[in-house]
């Protein structure tokens, strides 16, 4: 299997619950310039009326200030490892499996398909983690 193993920073923000919210936020790191590859909001449960919002990647000095303007900061809790590569049948299940047996516990992940090539990322508790499901998957691919 064939794949592109690297660390991301995973930036976070607030969000209102309320309709334009995120397409506030969004607009606002687009205008920026931003290419985003991933985004992921949702409620937050344990604080009604409120949600999180999550993006990866920020490049460079506007897109980083335009975020930071908005809320945005890279989360300390989470440290995320992205993979990139040719799709075919059981190519997550052969990843994670290779985790497990090193030990490495996720603290979650989110992966899609598209055409020819999936990506996936892998969340952990510490950086330490990170490098090793780092160095683990790049021996793998």
């Amino acid at each position: 299997m064939n794949i592109i193993v690297e660390k991301e920073d995973v930036w976070a923000a607030s969000l209102e619950d309320k309709p334009g919210s995120l397409a506030q936020k969004l607009t606002v790191l687009a205008e920026a310039g931003a290419d985003l590859g991933f985004v992921i909001a949702r409620r937050a449960p344990d604080k009604p009326g409120t949600g999180v919002v999550f993006v990866t990647p920020l490049l460079g000095d506007k897109e980083v200030d335009a975020a930071t303007e908005i809320g945005f900061n890279v989360t300390q809790s989470l440290h995320s490892v992205r993979v990139q590569g040719h799709n075919e049948a059981g190519a997550g299940a052969r990843l994670t499996q290779k985790l497990a047996k090193a030990g490495i516990n996720l603290r979650g992940l989110s992966a899609a398909a598209l055409g020819t090539q999936f990506v996936a990322h892998f969340a952990f508790d510490t950086e330490e983690d990170a490098a090793k499901a780092i160095a683990l998957l790049q021996k793998a691919g």
